[in-house]
């Protein structure tokens, strides 16, 4: 399943009274693997930046003047989105935005939603954390995804870590955690956790060639550090 990881910044909030959008960052997922390809533009909107809209992502009016038009980049874009479904947060502003700027270009040109599928994550988290803040920041911070570089807004940037967000939130442990032996004994010796049957079956996946030699590299790193005590590092091959 191709994926492609959407944000946008404007001149403004409202496409309605004349704002436009001036950067488009994707980021492309496939199977749940980020691919590393990705699309990029700054436009120049033909129009003065709200100075609100400004101090939320730091691109000028004169930072935007030798760059092309939406009408320039619209094939291109089109071509990489299409097809995929396009994971947003606050999926309405952006399609909002980019459906205008379809519209300009060509009063015929399907919408956004009719040449990809969408998934609001905004939608998502509010569901899966009801009554909490589920901004991306906040979403960052409750999962553990580094932002330390979102000084300001950036399409592309945010794009990235809405992907890696995304990717948490939908699947699951990410990152090998050890339980530490007080965690152990605060459990008890009688503990014990049923299976949920409502959930599907587990996906399991094989690892590739490159996987496991990573993973050797890993058990390697850990041998080293621990005096040769690495007690999984004898226990595989690779073939």
């Amino acid at each position: 399943m191709r994926q492609i990881v959407l944000d946008t910044e404007t001149t403004g909030l409202d496409p309605l009274q004349g704002h436009r959008v001036i950067e488009i960052g994707c980021v492309e997922i496939e199977n749940r693997r980020l691919t590393g390809r990705h699309y990029h533009c700054y436009l120049n909107p033909d129009r003065e930046i709200d100075d609100g809209a400004v101090q939320v992502h730091g691109i000028t009016s004169q930072f935007l003047a030798d760059k092309p038009r939406f009408k320039q980049v619209a094939a291109e874009f089109l071509d990489f989105v299409r097809g995929a479904e396009l994971v947003i947060h606050n999926a309405p502003f952006d399609l909002g935005f980019l459906n205008h700027e379809l519209q300009l270009v060509d009063q015929a040109q399907e919408s956004m939603e009719a040449q990809c599928s969408v998934i609001d994550t905004l939608v998502m988290a509010r569901k899966k954390h009801p009554g909490q803040r589920n901004s991306l920041d906040a979403l960052c911070k409750r999962y553990e995804v580094d932002n330390s570089q979102r000084d300001l807004h950036g399409a592309l940037l945010d794009a990235e870590i809405l992907a890696d967000v995304y990717l948490l939130m939908t699947g699951g442990q990410t990152i090998l955690q050890l339980q530490n032996e007080e965690d152990t004994q605060q459990e008890g010796e009688g503990t014990h956790r049923e299976r949920d049957l409502s959930r599907g079956p587990l996906l399991v996946t094989q690892p590739s060639h490159a996987d496991m030699l990573a993973h050797e590299q890993f058990l390697d790193r850990i041998n080293k550090q621990s005096n040769n005590a690495c007690v999984w590092s004898a226990a595989q091959t690779i073939e």
